[in-house]
């Protein structure tokens, strides 16, 4: 069992890095939905297998698209963090998630994947010196709005892609 969860979370992390080099990156924002293995990993497997996809696949992608600098641990916080935040809510539900808890938890996640990033952009600019508010907080609705739109992706696609997932790992949880 630990060679499949190992195998799985490979693939988790190799579709976060395919999913981040497909985002439509447009400077101060980019479009992806590279947080969406994550959250499947996690809410699958637990929050450690969650953290894994999280910081392995962000760090891949970091490494292939900016290289590695001071603030790469930082980028890889917000995916880790929705590792373990969906990680740790299907542990308390003992893997057995309604659909409207999936809803409440991708909408967490959601949540906190904005935030960190947004703190992770703070933070980037400060350190590099091209920080500006208009930069900073100038696209916070429009990036608002693609956090709200990816939730609904994720909301709608959770439940039957984590069906599937069940059948290939052997879990019956998820109906």
């Amino acid at each position: 069992m630990k060679t499949k969860r190992i195998a799985i979370d490979g693939i988790m992390a190799a579709l976060y890095v395919v999913l981040g080099c497909l985002s439509l990156d447009l400077g101060m924002m980019k479009i992806s939905f590279e947080d969406f293995p994550v959250i499947l990993a996690g809410l699958m497997m637990g929050p450690i297998d969650g953290m894994i996809v999280g910081g392995l696949g962000t760090f891949i992608f970091q490494i292939i698209r900016y290289g590695f600098s001071a603030t790469t641990v930082l980028w890889m916080l917000p995916y880790i963090i929705c590792g373990l935040v969906c990680g740790l809510f299907a542990v308390r539900s003992h893997f057995y998630n309604t659909n409207r808890q999936l809803w409440i938890i991708i909408i967490i996640a959601g949540i906190l994947t904005f935030a960190f990033n947004t703190l992770a952009i703070y933070v980037d600019s400060i350190v590099y010196g091209y920080y500006t508010p208009a930069y900073v907080w100038g696209a916070l609705g429009i990036r608002l709005i693609i956090m709200a739109a990816k939730i609904v992706v994720f909301g709608l696609l959770a439940m039957p892609i984590l069906k599937a997932m069940a059948k290939i790992t052997g879990r019956k949880k998820f109906q």
